[in-house]
């Protein structure tokens, strides 16, 4: 059975913890689509690269994330083994910290299908390597 991991950059974060933030739709309607595959067969996944969150500000624990909390996006930690990928794709592709960590994800995704919510689409296509990536600009 085919899969589907889903990860959201800083802007993405951003619009989605600020009903204020002209993104806001765009990035919740994204979500709401992957929600709507999820009931049906195809196992989906949305995540976020830790390094992504603390960019972004998003601490867990603060009652002014608690809509993105709901949203049950799980956290990709910058482990060891990420850490020495996003270490060589931050070199060889000239990216944050941030984009190296969601680099490092997609090139050892195990899921068939892999797309980024994200407002820079050429430095996602560019940390992605080899892999085939759905780029979601907003």
């Amino acid at each position: 059975m085919s899969s589907h991991l889903v990860l959201v950059d800083n802007e993405a974060v951003q619009a989605l913890g600020n009903p204020a933030h002209p993104k806001h739709p765009h990035v919740v309607s994204h979500v709401q689509v992957v929600a709507s595959r999820r009931r049906r067969a195809m196992p989906v996944t949305v995540a976020v690269p830790t390094a992504i969150r603390v960019e972004a500000g998003w601490n867990r624990n603060s009652p002014a994330w608690a809509f993105l909390n709901r949203l049950r996006i799980a956290d990709v930690p910058l482990d060891a083994l990420y850490a020495n990928a996003a270490a060589s794709i931050r070199h060889t592709a000239q990216v944050s910290v941030a984009d190296a960590h969601i680099g490092a994800v997609v090139q050892s995704a195990s899921a068939d299908r892999i797309s980024v919510i994200t407002s820079d689409p050429a430095d996602m296509r560019r940390i992605a390597g080899d892999r085939n990536v759905i780029v979601v600009t907003i």
